[in-house]
Formats: structure tokens, C-alpha cells, sequence
């Protein structure tokens, strides 16, 4: 029996069926020596092969992961060298950025977004809060507008209290498997229960204190909602850090460096320290950002204390 897993807690897994049955299954010994290299060989989104073992309790065991169309990993959060998987077989990554309180800052910002195109997901840039916005949060958001809209990516401006712009952003939910990401307390779960109120998903208020969400999902989990669309809610992510990117492959996530690498006189030119660099070129013309260059610079250096790490808040 086909299915496709929901929800995921230590050993067992709740896998809806094609014929729209909710399993809990666990999974049988031999995945754990697949050779797959990641704290948990089974995550939400996946879609798998299972047998009943028991049909009035409504469990089975998996037997089978299906080829994954892609992924989102993060590194397990223990001295291991493992990863861990968040999610899989995501059509759109919605990245929800708030100006103040809590910040989203730029290098954060670039971090997903080089993330997930590494995962070849595409991500929207979702602006949380406008009815609450100051001037200087109009000001940041619309620097960031015109500097992510201008290299292609999508932005949307949304408000959950006052409901704006969530028709829109339902067009864009519509018919795929999507996942909310970004710092706690800019709105995730709150925006998922305004999508669809009978999921009374479990939100908790900015601490005073430190200005930073307060957590409240503990684990990734899969929502299907009335108007047609897929939602996985994630925990909030503090660092979101790059995992098996290469120095020298880095700026090929930066679709704007592509446009200019072509001019550098090195094949291998990693736009710092170089001359007759294409892209140090284009920077200093005004073609690409101050703030994606520095991001740039930064996750090449490892100054970020949250490059190529990742772990829960």
C-alpha cells in the first residue's frame, strides 16, 4: 500500500493512504543500515510503501521509501556528523521575514535562500505584520524588496491580523506542497491557522525579554487545507546553515553572480580577493547588492557562528 508520511515522533510515522486512512506505522530494521546518513531515515512528505499489520488498530510497518523528489536537511543537532531531514517532495518554500520584532536580518535571509536553491525549491519571501510596520520597517522592507524581486525572486506583503493580501497568497498555495519557514515568532503557525481555523495550531506571544519568538512546534508536520493546498509547519529555525556546498560552488547560488562570473579572468575565481574579477566588477557599477555580496563573503568565510550549522531554537 502506497502512502505518504504526515507526521513523524521518534519511532512511529502517521501515513495517510491513497484511500485517505490514517496509519501509525514504524519502520522495519533494515532502514536503519541503508547507508542513509541522517538521524531520521524517514521524514514528513515522504512518500512510502507499507503494509497493515493491523487493520482495526489502523498500523502498519513501512517497508519502502519512495524516490524523493527533493529535501530539506539540517545537521543533527548532537557531536554526530549526521544530518537531519525536515522535510521532503516540497513544491514551494514560503520564507516569512518581519522587519522588527523579531528582525530578519539580510545574511538570514540569503542563508535559505541559498539553501533551498541548492535543494532546487523554489522560495517566496513572505513580509509579515504591514498593519504594524514603522517607518524605518518600511524603509528595510522595501530595500529588501527591490533587492529580491530585481534577481527574481517573489515577494508578497501580508498581514495575519488584519487578513491582507492572504487571498493572494492562497493562489500561490494552491494545489502544491508547501513549507513555512523563518524565525519564531514572525507568524508561522498563526498564519497556518488563519488559512484554515479548524487546525487551532498551538501559538505562543514574542518574549518581552529578548524579542524573539518563543518556541512552539517541536517537530515538522504536514497539513492538508480546505482550499486545496498542502502546508508543513516547521519548527522555528534560529540558524538555517548550508551543508555540503563547496567554496568554490557557493556563488552559483547566487543567481546574479551568474550573470557576471562569465567576465572573471579566473575559471575558478571566488569573487574576493581576485582581479579582474566579473562580479566585483558588477558590484561596484551598482548591478549587485552591497548586503548579497557581504552575505556572500560571509558564508565563504565562515564568519557566520551558523554557517553550515543548523539547530533548533
Amino acid at each position: 500500500m502506497k502512502g505518504r508520511i504526515y507526521k513523524s515522533t521518534g519511532n512511529w510515522h502517521s501515513v495517510l493512504s491513497e484511500s485517505n486512512q490514517v496509519y501509525k506505522c514504524n519502520i522495519k530494521g533494515k532502514f536503519r543500515s541503508l547507508g542513509i546518513k541522517s538521524t531520521n531515515p524517514i521524514a514528513v512528505g515522504d512518500f512510502v510503501n507499507f503494509e497493515i499489520t493491523n487493520k482495526e488498530d489502523y498500523t502498519g510497518v513501512i517497508y519502502k521509501i519512495i524516490n524523493r523528489k527533493n529535501y530539506i536537511i539540517r545537521k543533527s543537532v548532537n557531536l554526530s556528523k549526521q544530518s537531519h531531514i525536515i522535510a521532503s517532495n516540497i513544491d514551494c518554500c514560503f520564507l516569512i521575514v518581519t522587519p522588527s520584532n523579531p528582525l530578519t536580518s539580510s545574511i538570514f535571509i540569503d542563508r535559505v535562500l541559498v539553501a533551498t536553491k541548492s535543494f532546487g525549491i523554489e522560495t517566496i519571501v513572505l513580509f509579515n505584520k504591514i498593519d504594524i510596520y514603522s517607518k524605518n520597517d518600511l524603509n528595510y522592507v522595501e530595500q529588501l524588496k527591490n533587492i529580491y524581486i530585481k534577481i527574481g525572486y517573489k515577494t508578497l506583503e501580508i498581514s495575519v491580523l488584519k487578513e491582507i493580501n492572504i487571498g493572494l497568497l492562497k493562489e500561490m498555495l494552491l494545489n502544491k506542497t508547501s513549507i513555512f519557514t523563518g524565525h519564531s515568532g514572525v507568524g508561522k503557525t498563526s498564519l497556518v491557522n488563519l488559512l484554515d481555523p479548524d487546525l487551532i495550531l498551538k501559538t505562543a506571544e514574542i518574549s518581552k525579554f529578548s524579542e524573539q519568538g518563543q518556541h512552539t512546534t517541536t517537530f515538522a508536520e504536514m497539513f492538508d487545507l480546505k482550499f486545496g493546498a498542502s502546508i508543513i509547519d516547521s519548527p522555528g529555525i534560529k540558524g538555517f546553515g548550508l551543508i555540503d556546498i563547496e567554496k568554490n560552488e557557493l556563488g552559483d547560488y547566487f543567481p546574479e553572480f551568474i550573470l557576471y562570473k562569465s567576465n572573471c579572468k579566473f575559471n575558478n575565481c571566488l569573487h574576493e580577493n581576485e582581479p579582474y574579477c566579473g562580479v566585483k566588477k558588477a558590484l561596484e557599477k551598482g548591478n549587485i547588492s552591497e548586503s548579497r555580496y557581504k552575505s556572500y563573503l560571509s558564508l565563504l568565510k565562515g564568519e557566520d557562528k551558523n554557517y553550515r550549522t543548523d539547530y533548533w531554537e
